[in-house]
């Protein structure tokens, strides 16, 4: 599908967060997703994989996860300088204030013209896939894939330490989950921590493991795997059109 790209700003807490909005042409109703980004925020690397999503019939809302701290349209160079100041702004936002930002965008998708309000869904990328799947504590959630989600088995994400593990019970629908089985950031004992407590909880979930290492979607640097990516980019698409299809018993894609 052809797409549309836009940006908007949504108020937080009275802070102003840019959103960046892909979205199919033709006109009709899509499902939405919360779609989050690495340390490094909304670069053309991660814009790209939105408009990726959006093209195969979704409503893609990213949010730039670090607008407490860093003017709005910050992008962060992923580079060694980078990966501290990421890192840093990383560490020092709330996690409370991440919830927070989930929680807007998802009422914004709901409100928004084209988008089908009952079929919500989340999507992110190294602390992106962490904070999806905190999105996907909420209740509307219905389908959300995590791409390597760091500090998800030790509690990492912001200031802190998350509960993330510990709230897994509140899954109300399905979870995809991505890992490169050479990332050194979410080794081998932090996926098995993960994968025992979606099983303990119960939760609808589907684990995939590719040799790949961490951030290997993102295409400009040297752990992008194009073969591994577009394995994972079919594993996705499959996911949301069946969760969504499953939800309302219709094909949106």
């Amino acid at each position: 599908m052809q797409i549309n790209r836009r940006n908007l700003g949504l108020t937080v807490n009275d802070n102003l967060m840019r959103v960046y909005m892909a979205a199919p042409k033709a006109a009709g109703a899509y499902p939405g997703i919360v779609f989050y980004s690495d340390i490094y925020q909304l670069g053309r690397p991660i814009t790209r994989l939105a408009d990726r999503l959006a093209g195969y019939g979704y409503v893609v809302a990213a949010p730039e996860i670090f607008h407490r701290l860093e003017p709005i349209g910050t992008v962060i160079e992923p580079d060694d300088l980078g990966r501290l100041r990421g890192n840093d702004a990383a560490r020092r936002t709330a996690i409370a204030d991440y919830d927070a930002d989930a929680r807007a965008v998802i009422d914004f998708l709901k409100a928004e013209e084209g988008v089908m309000a009952e079929q919500i869904g989340a999507m992110g990328f190294c602390i992106g896939g962490h904070l999806a799947f905190r999105a996907a504590l909420q209740p509307e959630v219905k389908a959300t894939v995590c791409c390597y989600p760091t500090g998800m088995h030790n509690g990492k994400l912001g200031r802190g330490v998350a509960d993330t593990l510990q709230r897994v019970g509140d899954l109300k629908g399905n979870v995809l989950m991505i890992f490169g089985l050479v990332d050194p950031h979410v080794p081998e004992d932090g996926r098995n921590a993960i994968a025992h407590a979606l099983s303990n909880a119960g939760a609808s979930h589907t684990i995939l493991l590719y040799n790949a290492d961490h951030t290997f979607m993102r295409d400009d640097g040297y752990r992008y795997d194009p073969a591994a990516t577009d394995r994972a980019w079919s594993e996705i698409t499959a996911f949301f059109d069946q969760a969504f299809s499953l939800s309302n018993g219709t094909q949106t894609s």
